[in-house]
């Protein structure tokens, strides 16, 4: 049984830092720390194992703040449980700039924050991946090593988001029994209550995607603790609803949404002091209660070095293969496979379409690579991102290296990313190019966080042809390069997909995203080099000494640049062809380098299926673009290439009328 008057003393503590944060910032989000205080400090300091000291234990539980607003509710526990890179300085500069405590938590700032979150629905659906991986790795390589919890705290607006049934419905039919969800249910939002808005019985919502419920009062200690124990020994991920008053404490805004996003205020804040029996000056902690948080952080110590003890003392094989995995180097094997196979290719010089050029090296890296953990919406036929190496996950058998995420595709992008924060995986999957709009808040947030997360994306242009303009993206490649730290790859041949692949996987603190085709490209890529010339963004292809013309093109329309080219020589206009795989990398390129691809060219034209948005970089505002400016059409590829204008014979055309 929980001590009482400790339980809530140590909870009072957590909303004392949280209100007066807020206060002194005078922005922030004071009612849900002071609401969840409860169910957090039962979890802390009964439940949760991990180790502060050690905060990148591999089997430590993870905590999800999936309600990412309240910010500070992460932040007092990660202080009062002794983590050593967060300090009560951190906690007076919250929200400040130059300071670790932003906004919303920001993974990478302070050990112990597992992901970056604060759009809404991003951490259970992070959670969600986060449980996968647990399951996947303790398959592998058994439980004394990989056994722990997955927590999310979410709120309301994480429940109502669409991204949260996406997860929910995935991680009940896959039976992720050690995936608890702690549901805030605080009755409130924005706009106010939330029945202004919504009447979905939660419960049975959840229930229906194949989840244990349970519900308590969110205040009650002794409550809270049993329904964590009852929820570690279901066979099914949990849901447990907290029934809490946001803002807890505050006489005149608790249980209202005027304690939802804005400080207390001085007065109310005195006011809730005293209802609470808080008699400490802001940002002070009585030591006895300081004592017993920091001794809730000891709690799993032992723990975690009986765990090491095992590691070191177990097989010495099984050691060096998790040790690897965990730290997120890649194999040995793999850049010698790889580049034994691009030895081949350039003998071989195979036309395939990228989505299939892409299997074929995706077998390579999964020969080499056991960590590679593949996926796809419901696309696996069309991405090709299945190989012989990976065998299909099922709710009963984990062996396998290969998710059917299912028409998920927002889920999925963030379940990607959770499994690639939990460690010792390499997540993958495959879409259409069209449905990365779907992905894009979890792809941002992948880049924002800098982890490697690879997405497949086909189907890249008009070239797919028939399903027509809902399915032919012709704005994404721009808006997807948009995005800082994201590597956006668009390979012209097999060889070219290669290369974009080993970036990618070599990319440790950058997402990537991989376009590529659905109709055949022959290999431009002849002969073998062993650089891996991708890496520099934009590299020269067909090279002239004193080119007329430059043309710059990206994955299917390096096949029409050649052909330009081979026109525009033999009419006596010396062209030069420069292949674009990644504009991003381009863009990390020194100024010489860039200056050198290019050019002096007195004319710059530029090929590719899009928008024109980003290659004027490369041509100027007065270079030839030969692309997209409107939406696509349906019918036979070759034929849409013709009606856009985007042929070879356009772009000869367009460069002798400027000539």
């Amino acid at each position: 049984m929980t001590s009482t008057v400790k339980h809530h003393q140590m909870a009072n503590a957590i909303r004392a830092l949280s209100m007066d944060a807020v206060q002194k910032a005078n922005s922030g989000h004071p009612g849900l720390p002071m609401g969840a205080a409860d169910i957090a400090t039962v979890l802390f300091s009964q439940h949760l194992k991990f180790d502060p000291k050690n905060p990148n234990w591999p089997d430590r539980d993870r905590f999800v703040l999936s309600a990412g607003h309240g910010s500070m509710l992460i932040y007092s526990l990660l202080y009062l449980t002794g983590y050593d890179d967060i300090t009560m300085d951190d906690l007076k500069n919250f929200r400040q700039t130059g300071h670790k405590t932003a906004g919303h938590p920001e993974y990478g700032h302070i050990s112990g924050i597992e992901t970056t979150t604060g759009p809404l629905g991003q951490g259970i659906a992070n959670a969600v991946g986060m449980a996968i991986a647990e399951r996947k790795l303790a398959d592998e390589f058994g439980s004394d090593l990989v056994e722990h919890n997955t927590y999310a705290l979410v709120g309301d607006g994480c429940l109502m988001e669409g991204i949260s049934q996406e997860a929910i419905t995935l991680a009940g039919h896959l039976k992720l029994n050690k995936l608890i969800v702690l549901w805030d249910d605080n009755n409130i939002s924005i706009d106010g209550a939330v029945s202004v808005s919504d009447s979905t019985n939660q419960a049975m919502r959840f229930q229906s995607a194949n989840w244990n419920t349970l519900a308590v009062d969110g205040h009650d200690a002794d409550a809270i603790s049993a329904a964590i124990e009852e929820a570690k020994k279901s066979d099914k991920p949990t849901m447990i609803a907290c029934k809490t008053t946001i803002g807890y404490g505050s006489p005149n805004k608790g249980g209202t949404a005027g304690a939802h996003g804005a400080p207390l205020g001085d007065d109310e804040i005195a006011l809730t002091r005293e209802a609470l029996g808080w008699t400490s000056e802001p940002f002070e902690i009585p030591s006895d209660i300081l004592d017993a948080w920091r001794l809730a952080g000891l709690r799993s110590a032992k723990t975690r070095k009986d765990w090491q003890k095992r590691l070191d003392e177990g097989d010495a094989d099984i050691k060096c293969k998790f040790d690897r995995r965990m730290s997120g180097e890649l194999p040995g094997a793999l850049a010698p496979a790889l580049d034994a196979y691009k030895k081949a290719l350039a003998e071989d010089k195979p036309k395939e379409a990228t989505r299939k050029a892409s299997q074929l090296v995706l077998e390579v890296i999964n020969g080499a690579t056991p960590e590679t953990l593949g996926g796809s919406a419901d696309l696996t036929g069309s991405n090709n991102t299945k190989t012989s190496q990976t065998a299909s996950i099922t709710p009963d058998d984990f062996s396998g290296r290969y998710i059917h995420y299912g028409i998920r595709e927002h889920g999925m992008a963030a379940m990607m990313n959770g499994i690639a924060l939990h460690g010792g995986l390499i997540p993958y999957s495959g879409g259409f190019l069209i449905f990365s709009d779907y992905c894009r808040p979890s792809i941002r947030l992948a880049a924002l966080m800098g982890i490697r997360v690879i997405h497949v994306l086909t189907h890249d242009s008009i070239g797919l042809g028939e399903d027509g303009p809902t399915h032919q993206p012709v704005e994404h490649m721009a808006a997807l390069r948009a995005i800082p730290n994201f590597n956006m790859f668009r390979p012209a041949d097999i060889t070219e997909t290669l290369e974009c692949w080993e970036l990618a996987l070599s990319s440790t603190a950058r997402p990537s995203g991989i376009a590529l085709t659905r109709q055949g490209l022959p290999a431009v890529r002849t002969s073998y080099v062993e650089e891996n010339l991708c890496a520099h963004g934009a590299y020269e292809l067909a090279s002239e000494s004193d080119a007329k013309v430059t043309i710059f093109a990206s994955g299917s329309e390096v096949e029409i640049a050649m052909e330009a080219k081979a026109a525009l020589d033999a009419k006596g206009h010396s062209t030069r062809v420069v292949s674009v795989p990644c504009m991003d990398l381009f863009d990390d390129q020194d100024a010489d380098y860039k200056s050198a691809i290019i050019g002096d060219s007195p004319i710059k034209v530029a090929i590719e299926a899009g928008v024109r948005q980003g290659w004027d970089q490369f041509i100027g505002n007065d270079g030839i673009f030969i692309g997209m400016n409107s939406f696509g059409a349906s019918g036979p590829y070759k034929e849409l290439y013709k009606h856009f204008g985007i042929t070879a014979e356009d772009t000869v055309a367009a460069v002798e009328a400027k000539l």
